[in-house]
């Protein structure tokens, strides 16, 4: 039998700027007692499965939830700074429409190239995906054979995602990321096959 690498994928819980729909990116924000209970419910979900491994992005919502997760597993969970959300640059705890109201121009052309088109000081939704999948491409070899879990954000659970599913980043709107959800993909040698998306 092939031997098979499960990546549980999940999204931190709702966090304090949620409700003002602010643009946090690299921003430290923390997750509301709505966001603990989320994790909670995640945790819940993988109390049965036989996890080996736990990743977390090095930012304070991605670590919570990581945290909560870990206290039904005697697994350490590991942060690193390569999983954080996209680079927002300029743009980081603006709202969408302060974003328009002051980078008119900024604002249409990255709905025009969502690939590869970045903001000052910040990213591209391609360079995230490049710089996330080689940290992920690292652990999947290292656990080969494992059940991993990896609390992230919703911008790196999508890069994951369109990369297993090879689509183009372009469309990356069209699959959503609930706070608390989670994606199961998992890994062979030939290729990956997604068995979950924002359950």
């Amino acid at each position: 039998m092939e031997e098979r690498t499960r990546l549980y994928l999940a999204r931190h819980g709702e966090t304090t700027t949620s409700s003002e729909f602010r643009y946090v990116g690299h921003m430290d924000v923390d997750i509301t007692e709505n966001g603990v209970e989320q994790m909670k419910s995640l945790r819940d979900r993988l109390m049965n499965e036989d996890l080996h491994a736990l990743f977390s992005s090095d930012l304070l919502r991605s670590r919570k939830g990581a945290e909560i997760i870990s206290s039904i597993h005697e697994i350490e969970p590991m942060a690193h700074a390569d999983f954080r959300e996209i680079n927002l640059g300029i743009w980081e705890g603006l709202t969408r429409e302060e974003i328009i109201a002051k980078f008119p121009e900024d604002y249409e052309r990255r709905l025009q190239d969502l690939a590869y088109s970045s903001i000052q000081n910040g990213e591209s939704f391609k360079d995230l995906q490049v710089r996330v999948m080689k940290r992920l491409s690292v652990i999947l070899n290292e656990w080969k054979g494992k059940n991993i879990v990896l609390l992230a954000h919703g911008g790196v659970n999508r890069v994951i995602l369109f990369d297993a599913l090879q689509l183009d980043l372009q469309l990356l709107p069209r699959i959503d990321q609930d706070y608390g959800c989670l994606n199961i993909i998992d890994y062979y040698d030939d290729g990956p096959v997604v068995k979950l998306v924002n359950g």
